[in-house]
């Protein structure tokens, strides 16, 4: 798979399960694994990325005497899958015609 196209998929899949409620890195990593393959050098800048952009927040809880960094979606994270389910819309369109499913 293509690396843009996997790391915008691996966004939203990310922020797909923040909708669901709060996480954790590792957790994330666990439940994408029968979507997507992700590491941990991939999932963390990514979610960097996210929170640069304003798509989640993060802040730390206190789990068997560690601190632990938690992610929640914001509405700009909402907003961003919106975004996406429309353009894979359009992509779906593209993809039917090269197929020779023409609708």
């Amino acid at each position: 798979m293509d690396a843009q196209l996997k790391r915008g998929l691996i966004e939203v899949c990310i922020l797909s399960l923040l909708v669901r409620g709060d996480s954790y890195g590792y957790q994330l990593i666990k439940d994408m694994g029968p979507i997507l393959s992700v590491s941990e050098s991939t999932l963390y800048p990514v979610l960097r990325r996210l929170e640069a952009a304003e798509c989640l927040t993060v802040y730390s809880r206190e789990h068997n005497s560690r601190l632990r960094k938690y992610y929640a979606i914001t509405e700009a994270g909402r907003r961003r899958i919106l975004d996406f389910q429309q353009e894979w819309a359009e992509m779906n369109k593209v993809y039917r015609f090269i197929m020779g499913d023409e609708a």
